[in-house]
């Protein structure tokens, strides 16, 4: 049983992943009111930008300061 269900899965992964996803947001569009659900959004949309690139890059957040604040500032 367990095996059928998740070789469907497999076949239609970002079909069942979309309508989970626009589930949710619906959802977070009736209790949260559209405004706090579109910042929320963009939080996680930031979160997850400063993750992938913090996860390619080690130095990421310390190349990052250097460009905003000079290093004698901070170090």
């Amino acid at each position: 049983m367990l095996r059928k269900v998740y070789k469907f899965y497999k076949a239609h992964m970002w079909a069942i992943n979309g309508a989970g996803i626009g589930f949710l947001i619906g959802i977070s569009f009736i209790i949260l009111g559209i405004l706090k659900t579109l910042f929320l959004a963009l939080c996680i949309f930031i979160g997850y930008f400063i993750g992938r690139k913090f996860q390619k890059d080690k130095n990421f957040l310390k190349n990052l300061l250097d460009k905003i604040i000079p290093p004698s500032s901070y170090r």
